[in-house]
Order: C-alpha cells, then sequence, then structure tokens
C-alpha cells in the first residue's frame, strides 16, 4: 500500500506539473525538462506513468471527466440544469489548473491529433439532459435536443475564447449569463421562461484563477 501511495502521489505531481506547464506554453511549447524539474521527480519516474508527452497531454484532457461539477443537480434534470452545467464548468475552468490545461490542449489540438470525442462526450452529455427537459416541456418541441446541445457547446468556445482574449476569463460567467437570457426566449415556452435562472443557481466565488500549480 505504502508503495502504491507514493506512485499515486508521484504521478499526481507530474499531472499538476504538467497541467500548469501546458497552460502556460500549450503543448507545443512545453517541454518533458520543465515538467520534471517542477515536480521534483527523476526522468524515469515520469516515463513509468506516461511514455510520452502526448499520453501525458491525453491524461490530461481526461481530468475534465473527473473534475466535480459543482452545484449541478442531476437528480431533477431541466433546462436549469444545462444552464448550471455551463457554469459549473467555467468555473472548473477558472478555478481548476488541470482543467484549465485540459481545455487549453482540446482547443489548442497541436499535438498528432485533434480530438473530437471530447466534443463528442460533452454534446452526448448536454443532448441527454436536453431531451429529459423536453420531456418536462422546458424545451420547445420544435427543437432537436442534439442540435440544441450543438450549438450550447460552441457558443460555449466561442464565450470562453473572448473571455480569455479580453479579462483573462474574469468575466466568464457574466458572459455565459447574457448568453442564457439571450437564448431562453427562443429555447424555452413562454410560459416557462421565467422559472430559469440564467446566472445559474450558485453563487460562484470570485476567487483568484488559478493559472500555475
Amino acid at each position: 500500500m505504502a508503495r502504491q501511495d507514493r506512485a499515486e502521489r508521484t504521478r499526481n505531481a507530474i499531472l499538476d506539473s504538467a497541467a500548469a506547464v501546458f497552460n502556460e506554453r500549450g503543448f507545443a511549447g512545453a517541454s518533458l525538462s520543465e515538467i520534471l524539474t517542477k515536480a521534483g521527480v527523476t526522468k524515469g519516474a515520469l516515463y513509468f506513468h506516461f511514455s510520452s508527452k502526448e499520453e501525458l497531454a491525453m491524461a490530461l484532457i481526461e481530468e475534465q471527466w473527473k473534475a466535480d461539477l459543482p452545484h449541478v443537480d442531476f437528480e431533477d434534470v431541466s433546462l436549469q440544469t444545462v444552464i448550471d452545467i455551463s457554469h459549473a464548468f467555467a468555473h472548473n475552468i477558472r478555478h481548476n489548473v488541470r482543467v484549465r490545461a485540459s481545455n487549453r490542449l482540446v482547443l489548442e489540438a497541436n499535438f498528432s491529433r485533434p480530438t473530437p470525442e471530447v466534443y463528442e462526450r460533452w454534446i452526448g452529455i448536454l443532448a441527454e439532459v436536453l431531451q429529459k427537459a423536453q420531456e418536462r416541456g422546458d424545451l420547445r418541441k420544435e427543437w432537436d435536443p442534439a442540435i440544441v446541445a450543438d450549438w450550447v457547446s460552441a457558443t460555449f468556445i466561442g464565450l470562453q475564447s473572448q473571455s480569455e482574449v479580453f479579462t483573462g476569463m474574469a468575466d466568464l460567467h457574466e458572459r455565459i449569463t447574457i448568453q442564457w437570457k439571450i437564448a431562453l426566449p427562443g429555447l424555452v415556452p413562454p410560459r416557462r421562461v421565467s422559472r430559469f435562472q440564467p446566472a445559474g443557481t450558485a453563487q460562484w466565488e470570485e476567487e483568484e484563477i488559478i493559472a500555475t500549480a
């Protein structure tokens, strides 16, 4: 058990250091030597866990699925669930260095192959929630949940890109809120629009953004 614990600590140290370096420099600009120095581990320890820089980057991309989505209720799904997912993921991008690095790696797609499966996975999650939302009357019948899910994913990418350029992600929640204020009247039957909170159902902390480990 002690050996397993040490191995897990080493792996986490490598992932945290790699996240900080990838987040700052991107995939092409990151070097394994810098990651090793930051993690304080040997080259042999790194290669025990990851066979290459690409494998390390792919492991970080998977962190999107391991990070908690705070304050999202999947037990009683509605269109509000989709709104809350968008804010929760924004919170993780801003405050979780692994997710932030993962997100940059996916958007850059700089290494050997693009990663459409990441987009497809998120779109699939959103489509499933939107299908249930439509069944309960939250989404207009004329909308295909899969098309709406694709649109939500695409607009989120645009919002975060502009937020990064203009404010370093500081106004991302505000931009998402405006997106939903604009979108809700077109997505929801008129009598139900007032039920939803474009800003999400949680109070998103305005902490300092985690940019490095």
